[in-house]
């Protein structure tokens, strides 16, 4: 019995020993570290991988997180430079760039940023009015910023951004700018509509010009057809007429080179005579004077054509 009761309590203290030696290894995983204190004092930070401590005289006094962090604060009350107060809520991104200031710097961190914030932002808001602090939020982002990175480097933490996340004037404010915002709607609704009517009558007026001018362009293009139309009528009708002239001379002279070439004698040309007459008449006389000289007549008619033959 004895010996089974040694086995046992030999068996306790080798899982003991497993357990405490277990103990001491830390694995320390990616964006973390730990800060290691040996009694009591600061002995190092143990940054990614395994590690050992001596028990019973080192200890972990506290785990970091490495990445970047995002905090949200309740709103806080602020009174800007005309007297207006309203409510602001931010969030702050930070990262722990030095564990062992983060772990000595300050009690609460997370509780230090926010009270540094509202403070922050009491000082900036102070300093605009209700219309700058609307319109403001970069800048008032880049100052508070630059602020809370310069009070949190001892502690080791960084301030990448900070964001106002919302900004609540008071509900009269709210209501006021809410019927200005309508006011300054309407204005630019009536500015538009009348530049559209302005635009459109000016449209409408260049189109009443465009059109009276095409159609004085059309009603000249048309009277200049139409001269040109009559002159080539008047040019047609006279190129007409000088070649009828023309063929009735050229008949007459026919007529005549017949007549001499025919050699006729006295009684043709008396013959002739008479129907000369008879087409003077034209049918609708009811007498025909015949001269008592037509025999006359014929010989000098017969004269005319031996003269013409001479020549000849």
């Amino acid at each position: 019995m004895m010996d089974w009761a040694w086995i046992a309590v030999v068996i306790v203290l080798i899982l003991l020993v497993l357990i405490l030696l277990a103990s001491c290894v830390k694995i320390v995983p990616q964006a973390h570290a730990l800060v290691i204190e040996r009694l009591g004092a600061y002995q190092g930070t143990w940054g990614v991988g395994i590690h050992f401590k001596v028990p019973f005289i080192d200890r972990v006094a506290k785990r970091v997180l490495l990445k970047e962090q995002v905090v949200d604060f309740a709103p806080q009350p602020v009174i800007t430079k005309d007297n207006v107060t309203m409510r602001i809520d931010t969030v702050v991104f930070f990262q722990i760039t030095d564990p062992k200031l983060f772990a000595y710097g300050v009690e609460n961190p997370i509780m230090a940023i926010e009270n540094l914030t509202a403070t922050t932002l009491r000082n900036i808001i102070g300093d605009l009015e209700l219309d700058e602090t609307l319109t403001s939020r970069e800048t008032i982002n880049t100052k508070m910023r630059a602020s809370l990175d310069v009070a949190t480097d001892p502690w080791g933490i960084k301030v990448n951004r900070v964001e106002l996340k919302n900004i609540i004037p008071p509900t009269a404010i709210q209501d006021a700018m809410e019927k200005q915002m309508k006011a300054e709607r309407e204005r630019r609704e009536a500015i538009l509509r009348a530049e559209g009517e302005k635009k459109s009558t000016i449209l409408v007026a260049e189109g009443k010009k465009e059109s009276a001018i095409l159609d004085a362009e059309a009603e000249k293009q048309a009277a200049i057809l139409r001269a040109e139309a009559r002159k080539e009528a008047t040019i047609r009708e006279a190129e007409g007429q000088a070649e009828a002239i023309l063929k009735i001379q050229q008949a007459n002279a026919d007529g005549l080179r017949f007549l001499k070439e025919a050699a006729p004698d006295a009684s043709v040309l008396q013959l002739k005579s008479l129907e000369a007459f008879a087409k003077a008449a034209d049918g609708k006389a009811t007498k025909i004077i015949i001269p008592s000289e037509i025999q006359g007549v014929a010989g000098l008619a017969k004269s005319v054509v031996e003269i013409a033959a001479d020549k000849q």
